[in-house]
């Protein structure tokens, strides 16, 4: 599991480049939140906007998710509680008056980055 990286994905790095192409500035791999020990793949934080970008694999995407054939006694819980962690994220964030973007890896990184634009630019802070 060390192979795996926990930031600078390519999605998240294709993301970020448009995102700096149009000219938003941002913070990267951040804790929105001090007393919160999760940290959101992208972050505005004069707009109080967190980005996660969700691989397939690790966070059960509906479309992309695979069942571990080998060792899924320790994979299905650790899948699950992976599931479990973001929704509380989600949970924490927002009653902390953030707003939360989750976006799968799988994603148009161009989509992607327009919806967070747009978001950015809606926000009212």
């Amino acid at each position: 599991m060390q192979g795996n990286k926990g930031r600078d994905t390519s999605p998240e790095l294709a993301v970020r480049r448009l995102l700096h192409a149009a000219g938003l500035r941002y913070r990267v791999n951040y804790r929105p939140l001090p007393g919160l020990r999760r940290t959101a793949d992208i972050v505005f934080t004069r707009k109080k906007i967190a980005v996660f970008i969700d691989g397939c694999f690790w966070h059960s995407c509906p479309i992309h998710a695979t069942s571990p054939k080998t060792n899924s006694s320790y994979w299905l819980p650790k899948l699950k509680a992976n599931l479990a962690r973001d929704v509380d994220t989600n949970t924490q964030l927002l009653m902390g008056g953030w707003t939360v973007l989750r976006y799968w890896a799988h994603e148009d990184s161009a989509e992607i980055a327009l919806a967070i634009r747009n978001s950015v630019d809606q926000a009212v802070n």
